[in-house]
């Protein structure tokens, strides 16, 4: 049996191998309990060392904080032009978008100038005002209470408006992309009205900057299994994009243009 000292030198190494460690792998490695390993883990945070995540430990922060869309909008905004202008590529066939919120999406909006009639879907008062004159783009604001963080509507309103909609495509910005965890947003009522919008799409398609691999937000929204799509930055890390793949996940990588 290993010792005390040892099994946190062996997790640290591992960690700075790997950047994460799992409970049961290492239970099974050194021949003590998976509550043993538990206590581990959690002295190493206690001294700032790791992060405890579902299963194991991680040398980054798993969760997400909310931040305001004022604030999220400098945050690799240049690295979301270009997912958004890489997003693009997928409405040519389609007449008919559900747009969430958040600001890789918004930026889309800015971007979208369709050559045929569109109907665009969205929670988002800021794509609605942006594409409010556009040529070409037919508008339903979805109702219910606006978030002044997200500048979006969410709740049984909004909601209950998605039921009867069947939607060619949604695009939906996330705070977080996890294994385990799946697409996830800070708000849980954000969660909720992402599933509605998943639900109500034939194509779901996940705009996210690199900052978003490997993060839990508060809500989950939907496991891997209801995503076509994730279009990303070349910052995104390798393993978290060949995860995504080995899910059946097309990852799309949007290049400097």
């Amino acid at each position: 049996m290993v010792g005390i000292l040892e099994r946190h030198q062996q997790i640290i190494k591992r960690l700075k191998g790997e950047g994460k460690v799992n409970i049961q792998k290492l239970s099974e490695e050194m021949k003590v309990s998976s509550v043993t390993i538990r206590k581990d883990l959690k002295f190493l945070e206690e001294r700032n060392l790791l992060f405890r995540t579902r299963g194991g430990g991680s040398l980054n922060n798993p969760y997400t904080i909310e931040r305001s869309i004022n604030e999220k909008a400098l945050i690799n905004a240049v690295e979301k032009k270009h997912i958004a202008k890489e997003a693009l590529s997928l409405i040519d066939s389609q007449d008919s978008l559900i747009i969430g919120s958040g600001t890789t999406v918004f930026e889309f909006a800015k971007q979208l100038y369709p050559s045929k009639q569109i109907m665009i879907i969205t929670p988002a008062a800021k794509v609605t005002l942006e594409l409010s004159n556009r040529p070409n783009i037919e508008l339903f604001q979805l109702g219910g209470t606006v978030r002044p963080k997200s500048s979006s509507v969410v709740g049984p309103s909004a909601e209950s408006a998605l039921i009867n909609i069947s939607c060619g495509l949604l695009l939906m910005g996330v705070d977080g992309i996890d294994a385990e965890f799946g697409m996830s947003t800070t708000n849980l009522n954000e969660a909720s009205l992402g599933l509605k919008m998943v639900e109500s799409a034939q194509t779901v398609a996940v705009l996210a900057d690199h900052s978003k691999f490997n993060k839990r937000g508060l809500g989950k929204i939907c496991g891997l299994d209801k995503v076509h799509y994730v279009i990303t930055d070349a910052k995104a890390p390798a393993r978290a994009i060949k995860m995504l793949e080995e899910n059946g996940i097309r990852v799309m990588v949007a290049k400097e243009k």
